[in-house]
C-alpha cells in the first residue's frame, strides 16, 4: 500500500473524543497515513462522532453526509457509530461504520475503506457486559483492548517509546490539553445511555498518566485538563477510591505544567479530602465541575441521582470556605418527565443562591435504551414546552454568570496566556475558566507576553462571563 494515503480527521463532541482522535491520529501516522487538516482534500474522511443527545447525533450525521458529498471515502467512529452499529450503516451506506474495537487496527481499517472493501458493521451491544468485574482483570482488559503500536520508528510528533504506552499525536495545538484518566461509567442515571456504549468504568494507572503528562509538557502544554465520564470514581477499580487525591499533586509537579484541572465531578462522590486537595495544592486549580443536573430532590430521585438544593448549596459553600475564589460550573436538564412548577422553583432558587461561574442548560429528550425513555408518556412534556423551559433557564443562567463575573471585578487572578491579539492585548483564561466552555480573559499588558505565560493580573471589567484584566 502506498504511503501517499491521506486522511482528514473530524472530531465532534467532548474532550474525551478529542483524546480518542489524537490516539487514532497517532496510529494512523504510524501506519503510514498522512494527516490532512479538517476541510482539506483527503482520500478518506474519518468522523469521530458524538451520540450523547439528539442535537449531537444530528450534527454527526450531517458531518458524515457532508464528507460523502466531498467525494472522499468516509468512515464513522466514536459514540454514535458504536451505539448504533448496523442501524447507522443501513441509514448511511455512504460511510463505513467502525467500532471502538477497530481503533487498534485503524490504519488497516482505513486501507479497506480506501480500497472499497466494505466490512460488515458491528452489532451494537451493551459494553458494560464485556469487561470482567475484578480490578486486575478490568485493567488487563483495558490494556489489551488496543494492540500495541511499534514504538521503534514513529513519525515526528507521535508519543515516543519513552513516553506513554498509549500513542498519541496532538492535533489542536495550544497550551492546554485533555488527559484522559479513565473510560466508561458505572452509574445508572435514568436519562443517560453513555455507560451502555462506553462500557464500565476503567481507570488508567497513575504511572501511565504521569508519562503522558510529561510527554504533553514536552509538546508545549502548560495546562492539563483531566477528563473522564466520572472523575470522582478514579481509582475505585484499582482498589483505591482516594487515588485522585494522590495523583493530582504528582501531576502538578511535572516540569513545565503550570495548571492541572479536573473535569466532571459527581456530587455524590465528592469527598472532603478531595475538596481539600483541589483547593489547596499548588498547581491544581480550585475548579469544581460539579454535575448537579437539577436541584429538586424528587426530580433527582427519578434521575437516579443524589441530592437536592440544600445539600448542593452546602457542597458549594464547603468549596468556597476553603477557596473563596474557586470556580464552580455545572450542567442542568430541564423538562425531565414529571417536572413540576415546584421543581422548577427549586432549580431557580438554587441558581440564584449558588452563584455559579458557568452554567449549561439542556432540554430533556428520550434516549434509546434508557430507563427514562420508558417512563409513562403522560409524564412527558411536549417538545415546545421543553424548549420554553430551556429558553427561560438559559436566560437566568446568563444573568447569573454575568453577575458572578461582575463580582470578580477587583480580584487578582492568574491568567494563562493563549493568544496574542496585538496592541498590548492578549487572550487567556483565569483559573476558574476551563478551555472552550467557561468564558475567557482579555489581558491588557505593557510588556510583551507569549502563549503559555502565566500572568498575575487585576480584573478591571466584565462582559457577560468574560473578563478584562490588567497585568
Amino acid at each position: 500500500m502506498s504511503n501517499s494515503r491521506t486522511v482528514s480527521l473530524v472530531t465532534l463532541g467532548c474532550a474525551r473524543n478529542e483524546v480518542d482522535s489524537e490516539e487514532l491520529a497517532a496510529r494512523l501516522a504510524a501506519g503510514g497515513w498522512t494527516l490532512r487538516g479538517e476541510g482539506e482534500d483527503a482520500d478518506v474522511v474519518l468522523v469521530n462522532t458524538c451520540g450523547f443527545i439528539q442535537a449531537a447525533k444530528q450534527e454527526s450525521i450531517d458531518e458524515l453526509l457532508a464528507a460523502a458529498d466531498s467525494g472522499a471515502k468516509v468512515a464513522a467512529v466514536g459514540c454514535l457509530a458504536e451505539r448504533y452499529g448496523t442501524d447507522l450503516a443501513e441509514e448511511l451506506p455512504e460511510a463505513q461504520v467502525l467500532s471502538f474495537d477497530d481503533y487498534g487496527d485503524i490504519a488497516v481499517r482505513l486501507d479497506d475503506v480506501l480500497a472499497g472493501r466494505k466490512r460488515p458493521a458491528h452489532v451494537a451491544r451493551d459494553r458494560r457486559k464485556l469487561l470482567p468485574v475484578s480490578p486486575a482483570s478490568r485493567q488487563s482488559a483495558r490494556e489489551s483492548a488496543a494492540p500495541a503500536v511499534d514504538l521503534t520508528d514513529l513519525p515526528p510528533g507521535v508519543a515516543p517509546a519513552s513516553g506513554p504506552p498509549v500513542v498519541r499525536k496532538r492535533l489542536a495545538g495550544g497550551v492546554a490539553a485533555p488527559l484522559k484518566i479513565a473510560s466508561g461509567c458505572d452509574r445508572r442515571c435514568s436519562f443517560c445511555a453513555i455507560p451502555a456504549f462506553r462500557g464500565s468504568f476503567v481507570s488508567r494507572r497513575p504511572h501511565e498518566l504521569l508519562k503522558e503528562a510529561e510527554w504533553l509538557a514536552g509538546q508545549g502544554v502548560r495546562e492539563l485538563v483531566l477528563v473522564s465520564e466520572n472523575s470522582t470514581s478514579y481509582g475505585k477499580d484499582l482498589g483505591d477510591l482516594r487515588l485522585l487525591e494522590t495523583v493530582l499533586p504528582e501531576l502538578a509537579k511535572v516540569d513545565s505544567i503550570a495548571r492541572v484541572r479536573v473535569s466532571y465531578l459527581q456530587p455524590a462522590e465528592v469527598r472532603p479530602g478531595l475538596i481539600e486537595v483541589m483547593a489547596a495544592t499548588p498547581g491544581v486549580v480550585p475548579y469544581f465541575d460539579l454535575s448537579f443536573q437539577h436541584a429538586s430532590g424528587p426530580v433527582l430521585r427519578r434521575m437516579r441521582r443524589f441530592g437536592d438544593r440544600p445539600r448542593f448549596l452546602e457542597l458549594v459553600e464547603r468549596v468556597r470556605s476553603l477557596s473563596p475564589d474557586a470556580g464552580v460550573r455545572s450542567n442542568f436538564i430541564v423538562g425531565f418527565p414529571g417536572e413540576t412548577a415546584d421543581d422548577l422553583r427549586e432549580l431557580e432558587l438554587f441558581l440564584s443562591e449558588a452563584r455559579l461561574d458557568a452554567i449549561g442548560i439542556f432540554g430533556y429528550s428520550d434516549e434509546d435504551g434508557t430507563e427514562a425513555a420508558r417512563f409513562d408518556d403522560a409524564d412527558k412534556l411536549e417538545e415546545d414546552e421543553v424548549a420554553r423551559r430551556v429558553s427561560e433557564f438559559a436566560a437566568l443562567a446568563e444573568e447569573v454568570m454575568a453577575q458572578r463575573a461582575a463580582d470578580r471585578v477587583g480580584e487578582t487572578v492568574e491568567v494563562l496566556v493563549e493568544e496574542v491579539s496585538g496592541d498590548g492585548r492578549y487572550e487567556g483564561r483565569a483559573a476558574h475558566q476551563a478551555p472552550d466552555v467557561d468564558g475567557s480573559v482579555t489581558l491588557l499588558a505593557s510588556r510583551p507576553l507569549h502563549p503559555g505565560d502565566l500572568v498575575t493580573a487585576q480584573v478591571v471589567e466584565s462582559d457577560g462571563a468574560d473578563l478584562v484584566a490588567r497585568a
